[in-house]
């Protein structure tokens, strides 16, 4: 799909500009995963990845898959890529065209999670 919403192109062109947020959305592509698998796979310092996983989910670039309680009793957020690939054209009269596949298999979990809730 191409994206027209000026914001989400430029928060698309963002990440991708940022080399920790690329880290993130790589490893949350294929299966969701918490912040602290993240930063541990990707080597990103925790601050870092708390900050800017933050940034890609009210950019909606993620999405929150579900939540666990991990075994100190902390509850801790799943994550998914909202986005498969990206390519992105920029023309030399100053167009950016931004053209983008949905995870698919991200959205559909989400949207099974979110009507099965009573």
């Amino acid at each position: 799909m191409i994206i027209t919403n000026k914001k989400i192109k430029k928060a698309i062109i963002a990440a991708l500009a940022d080399e920790d947020m690329m880290n993130i959305m790589n490893s949350v592509t294929d299966e969701s995963k918490s912040l602290r698998s993240i930063m541990t796979e990707r080597n990103i310092a925790y601050t870092t990845t708390y900050r800017k996983t933050k940034w890609l989910l009210n950019q909606s670039l993620l999405v929150v898959d579900r939540f666990e309680i991990t075994s100190d009793g902390k509850k801790s957020s799943l994550v998914w890529s909202a986005l498969r690939s990206i390519a992105v054209k920029y023309e030399h009269d100053g167009t950016v065209f931004v053209e983008a596949e949905e995870n698919v298999n991200a959205l559909k979990k989400v949207m099974k999670n979110f009507f099965s809730i009573e």
